[in-house]
């Protein structure tokens, strides 16, 4: 199981998915109506490292990834 934690704006709970690799994670947040206006903007993260490229990415048991939407200060 790979925990998922959604940051910032998003106001998700954290979820637990059983899944292997970043292109399921996809598919499985665009099962979340909430997702919608996230997915394709977001940066993702594993176990606190941002991931530049991700497909074919190998997720393994006990990863937490984090959903990284875009933010804007000043």
């Amino acid at each position: 199981m790979i925990k998922v934690e959604f940051l910032g704006p998003i106001g998700l709970n954290p979820i637990e998915l059983n899944i292997t690799t970043i292109d399921e994670l996809s598919e499985s947040l665009k099962q979340i109506s909430a997702m919608d206006q996230w997915i394709g903007i977001s940066a993702i993260a594993i176990n606190n490292k941002i991931v530049t490229q991700s497909e074919g990415y190998v997720l393994y048991d006990g990863d937490v990834v984090s959903i990284l939407p875009p933010v804007c200060g000043g």
